[in-house]
């Protein structure tokens, strides 16, 4: 769907941005450029849409040379979401949304309908159709800069660094949202990151650029099994060969069934008395069908002392999670660096169906990172009954 034949880019003196790369990204992909800074993965995807013209050879999308179309035609045809969101400010989130809509003479609505279905994608109401960018929250904004690059139906999308600036917890969700999205629509996506981490989560394949060439160009598995030389070695980190390892291992594996849940129309005099009798200081909070809505803390009621309101009045909505399905060794890590005591598990329709402890993981990392040749899976099984026998 989208070829490189051997591209340059050259800037006045000489400067090489970007020296003779040859890439074929097929439909339906999820392609993530990660490299150092100046090592040309910005104007290379930037390229695509001719934000910024090759000075040698040709990129093709369906077979058709981009330079042979109209730039701005050709824009409005490729999704784009940058760092900076680009929400229009004097415009509301509906006028966002439907922007390029608008521009190609969509009529009005239809553009309503398509405002509608972009913000439920996102799980945000629909009387945000009506606020302007500065009365939403940076992750929100982001979340409406991702549905605006699907709402003129484009087949690719381009993206920029687009959840640099975000707190981490927003950036998992935003990527865990992309990901499913690209997956349901059949979208392709390119998608420029210096993050490691999220290029390993969200590619199908990741083209590693080092002084303008592209060192490697393959998938993460095979990235991580047969790194090309040693700049992609120290890329890729040392406290990155875990994920490396032939294992198989399913969170749902290790989690434990001892998640403590309460719904949002419960009290806060109610969640109060069950972390009492718990013996925790958090709660997840639920809705009837039993889906994260996110979580209260003893600092949260603390706070709200007095109040007579509900849960979902001091509900913080900003919760990480991981999903049953996922490969243990891919959110190992994303688990321990954030110092986390438990993060919850949730299923495909983000149910909650368990917990991992920050202490359940010990014994498994370290038979894994020290033993001679116990996987993953040995050492989950040597837990699970070492549990068994102490209870």
């Amino acid at each position: 769907m989208i070829e490189f034949q051997n591209v340059s880019k050259i800037y006045r003196g000489g400067k090489v941005a970007v020296e003779e790369i040859n890439l074929s990204f097929e439909q339906g992909e999820f392609i993530c450029f990660i490299g150092t800074s100046g090592s040309g993965k910005t104007t290379s995807m930037r390229m695509i849409n001719r934000m910024t013209e090759p000075s040698k050879g040709k990129i093709l999308i369906d077979g058709q040379d981009i330079q042979k179309l109209n730039a701005v035609e050709l824009r409005r045809k490729i999704g784009y979401v940058i760092q900076s969101i680009g929400l229009m400010p004097h415009m509301t989130i509906r006028e966002n949304i439907t922007l390029v809509q608008k521009l190609l003479k969509v009529d009005q609505a239809k553009r309503d309908q398509t405002a509608e279905k972009m913000i439920d994608l996102v799980e945000l109401p629909r009387e945000m159709l009506d606020r302007y960018p500065s009365e939403l929250s940076g992750g929100q904004q982001q979340r409406i800069g991702v549905v605006r690059a699907l709402a003129a139906d484009q087949d690719i999308i381009l993206m920029d660094e687009p959840f640099g600036a975000l707190d981490p917890i927003t950036r998992d969700s935003l990527q865990d949202l992309v990901k499913d999205l690209q997956e349901r629509l059949g979208k392709t996506i390119v998608f420029v990151t210096h993050d490691m981490d999220e290029a390993l989560k969200l590619a199908n394949r990741i083209a590693i650029m080092s002084e303008g060439r592209v060192v490697q160009f393959d998938t993460p598995e095979n990235i991580l099994k047969n790194p090309a030389n040693t700049f992609v070695e120290d890329l890729i980190g040392e406290d990155r060969l875990l994920q490396a390892r032939p294992d198989k291992t399913m969170v749902g594996e290790v989690m434990l069934n001892t998640a403590i849940t309460i719904t949002t129309e419960k009290s806060i005099q109610e969640a109060l008395r069950l972390m009492r009798a718990k013996r925790v200081d958090t709660l997840l909070v639920t809705d009837n069908q039993n889906i994260l809505k996110g979580f209260v803390d003893i600092e949260s009621i603390n706070k709200n002392r007095g109040l007579t309101g509900s849960v979902g009045d001091i509900l913080q909505t900003e919760v990480f999670f991981v999903k049953e399905n996922s490969l243990l060794r891919n959110t190992l890590q994303r688990i321990l660096k954030r110092g986390l005591k438990y993060v919850p598990v949730v299923d495909e329709q983000k149910r909650v169906v368990g917990i991992i402890t920050r202490a359940s993981l010990v014994d498994i990392v370290y038979d894994v990172v020290f033993g001679e040749e116990e996987t993953i899976t040995d050492a989950v099984e040597s837990f699970n009954t070492d549990e068994v026998k102490e209870g």
